[in-house]
């Protein structure tokens, strides 16, 4: 399923990855490259699958590994509030 952000997060790309801020509450959350691609493929339109396949391409990682690594990503980020 793709990913969406609510309304009230704003996100801004750095040298490390991306922050996204929680405009609600004010809290910023830091991703790495790899969550940056895994976000990226998401709000693209992607699936979780596409965001594994993503990362097992770009990155030293197990199939195995990066679906779990995506999973946790996006269960987080729709338990916080930031995603739908």
């Amino acid at each position: 399923m793709a990913l969406r952000f609510g309304a009230d997060v704003s996100t801004a790309e750095t040298d490390y990855g991306t922050v996204l801020l929680d405009e609600r509450s004010g809290d910023y959350w830091e991703l790495n490259p790899t969550g940056t691609l895994v976000i990226k493929t998401l709000l693209d339109g992607g699936d979780e699958g596409d965001a594994v396949d993503a990362l097992v391409a770009r990155f030293d990682i197990d199939r195995p590994q990066a679906a779990q690594d995506v999973a946790a990503l996006v269960q987080e980020l729709r338990a916080s509030g930031l995603a739908a």
